[in-house]
């Protein structure tokens, strides 16, 4: 028997769960399809982010920093800790409790919405229908059907043929949010954010961390200043980033991997006790399509879609790291708004010209909008201006002196164009840029705003003032 929904979600990730339950809310009997489980073999929701991506990463990074701050942050204050210590297995299980409250959290909120949902791999099928195969039943085929369908199955880690992953030795990111002991040696192929993230984590604890990026720039999609200043600053805290470094070969030499690279210079090797490849991520597409399925796929496998996330078939969308665009929860989450609101009627879209994007480094590294760089290839006249929060009050009562405010603006029209951010919270202050692209703001609406003092965010406002050449606490 067929069971009918107005709509059905594959995948309850940060787009999937968000798209079913607005979809609810807006009165549309809605199921949402999701076959992940966590290592006890149970339903667990949220997909990557929630089980094995932003949220226990961003616990460890929590734990790993109070860890250091402790060892060497706070003798500043006039706070003496003696003798600190990291109770690895203690840090595990206070991540593993914070994704068992959200996954679970999740599932409250879809049973609240009335979302019905359903455990196992789904298969889209023609005839808007979806056939499932429950995780706990390997011979009974279930089929669903609905009159709208949205494809939010999100993404996976890539993996190297150079570098197969091998047990306690070589993983992705998911088994490096497990190690049980802190490694001495630890070598990182990819130096984007999910490996400055994991290398910021085992640095704190006491890794050696080399990162190898084959990239010749680092962090090419931030402003090339702020890029700068945070490679600076991360290489200052002990990790070995090595841009242009490519690699060849990796092998096992008893307890040990060793890892064969080129650069400019010429051919290296490094010995690591543990080596975490973080190459990036693609887009899981592949078994979900049955053979009758013609949905448009790009040369890398991401399902085609317009701005409204609509696919080559009538009423099929797909949202989230399945699409183009950047790899981020919250682009899916407002995507699966956007889909929600338009199959109940109603107009939405997505501006994805302020789309922030954070790396949570310590200090954090936050962007929105265009770069200088951008500006200059697209030869669009543009003013910027500066702050260092070595000025700022808070900051340096903070002590957290790292780091400056960028603000881009248009020549002609005073229009904000992008903000780029390298400090303490540049993940919470980048919040007000979007808004401020958003709203299509001018660095003179920022100027004329007032700041509460003393607030790191005052630099955004220092920052604006130092377009036009009237900041108050720098030299113009």
């Amino acid at each position: 028997m067929t069971k009918k929904f107005d709509v059905i979600v594959i995948g309850a990730g940060p787009a999937g769960y968000v798209a079913a339950i607005r979809c609810a809310q807006l009165g549309l009997k809605t199921a949402c399809v999701d076959e992940w489980q966590n290592p006890a073999g149970e339903p667990s929701l949220g997909g990557t982010c929630l089980n094995v991506g932003c949220i226990p990463s961003k616990a460890l990074l929590e734990s790993s920093y109070l860890f250091h701050q402790a060892q060497t942050g706070l003798m500043d204050h006039g706070i003496s800790v003696a003798k600190a210590a990291i109770d690895v297995a203690a840090m595990m299980k206070r991540k593993n409790r914070v994704v068992g409250d959200l996954t679970s959290g999740i599932a409250g909120l879809l049973k609240t919405s009335k979302v019905e949902l359903f455990h196992g791999h789904a298969r889209l099928v023609s005839g808007k229908q979806v056939r499932l195969k429950p995780r706990r039943s390997k011979n009974v085929l279930q089929t669903l059907a609905a009159d709208h369908i949205i494809i939010a199955t999100g993404s996976s880690a890539v993996r190297l043929d150079r570098a197969k992953l091998k047990k306690d030795f070589i993983c992705d990111s998911t088994g490096a949010l497990d190690f049980e002991t802190v490694p001495e040696r630890l070598g990182i192929i990819g130096a984007g954010a999910i490996g400055l993230e994991l290398g910021s984590v085992w640095s704190r604890l006491g890794s050696k961390v080399v990162l190898l990026e084959a990239m010749d720039s680092f962090i090419p999609a931030a402003d090339t200043q702020v890029a700068q200043l945070a490679l600076r600053g991360l290489k200052k805290q002990g990790l070995d980033i090595r841009l242009g470094a490519r690699l060849l070969t990796t092998q096992m030499k008893g307890q040990a991997v060793v890892v064969e690279y080129e650069t400019s210079a010429g051919k290296r090797s490094e010995e690591f006790d543990k080596l975490i490849v973080a190459v990036g991520r693609k887009p899981n597409s592949d078994l979900l399509l049955d053979e009758e399925m013609k949905l448009e796929l790009d040369e890398r496998r991401f399902i085609l879609v317009n701005e409204f996330c609509e696919t080559s078939a009538p009423d099929i969308y797909a949202i989230g790291d399945v699409v183009r665009g950047p790899m981020l929860a919250h682009k899916g989450s407002e995507e699966g708004i956007m889909v929600a609101e338009r199959i109940a009627g109603h107009y939405a879209s997505v501006n994805y010209d302020a789309i922030p994007s954070v790396i949570y480094t310590h200090p954090e590294i936050a962007w929105v909008g265009k770069t200088e760089q951008d500006c200059k290839s697209l030869n669009i006249p543009i003013k910027t201006g500066s702050f260092p929060l070595l000025a700022s009050g808070r900051a340096r009562a903070m002590n957290e002196k790292e780091g400056m405010v960028k603000i881009i603006s248009h020549t002609e029209t005073d229009r904000v164009l992008g903000v780029h951010i390298y400090g303490t919270q540049a993940s919470e202050l980048i919040a007000t840029a979007v808004s401020a692209i958003t709203m299509e703001a001018s660095t003179e609406d920022i100027q004329l705003t007032m700041f509460a003092h003393p607030t790191l965010s005052e630099a955004i406002h220092e920052a604006a003032l130092h377009v036009d050449g009237r900041a108050i606490h720098i030299k113009n």
